[in-house]
């Protein structure tokens, strides 16, 4: 949902306190798209410090379905979001990019609350999630989620890589 800001914009000293409804359904992330599972209204409140320079704060949770890094089982990741942010208005669109400034979530006077929430999910992205602490994950020969269960696959293969190192052993055995 978009913010129209110009009101705001145009006194300094206003204060703008709105909730605004979600409508996110994924999130692209690390190359792959996860579901959205949910999700509860952005409380927002900008503030107009003067100069055309906008404060932003803002709260919402929102819950990411990511599959757990072992064993690949559907892990619901709860987002809680704190968000704080500067917005100079003065700047165009083009000083905004010569500037590095990602603020992407604003087009003209419009403030997307759907893509703001969207970049602070990502600036918060886990770089493991697990199911559980001491989850087993899945066989490498079979696939069995070793959670669930063993498998009757042989334990004892080695990496391929050492082989040389396991013939020196078996001679040494034979001795």
């Amino acid at each position: 949902m978009l913010v129209h800001l110009s009101d705001i914009v145009s006194q300094e000293g206003k204060c703008l306190k709105t909730e605004i409804p979600l409508a996110l359904e994924t999130i692209v992330a690390v190359g792959d798209t996860y579901k959205v599972v949910e999700q509860k209204p952005l409380q927002l409140m900008i503030v107009n410090t003067g100069d055309k320079v906008l404060e932003l704060k803002g709260r919402t949770d929102v819950v990411v379905r990511i599959p757990c890094s072992r064993c690949l089982e559907a892990v619901d990741w709860k987002f809680s979001l704190e968000i704080e942010r500067k917005l100079d208005m003065k700047q165009s669109e083009e000083d905004r990019i010569k500037n590095l400034d990602e603020s992407d979530y604003i087009t003209g006077m419009d403030l997307d609350g759907d893509r703001l929430v969207c970049d602070e999910i990502l600036i918060q992205w886990p770089l493991k999630v697990l199911c559980k602490e001491d989850c087993k994950g899945i066989c490498s020969k079979c696939g069995q989620n070793l959670n669930h269960g063993e498998c009757d696959c042989e334990k004892g293969s080695l990496d391929p890589r050492m082989a040389a190192i396991s013939d020196i052993f078996s001679k040494f055995k034979e001795v």
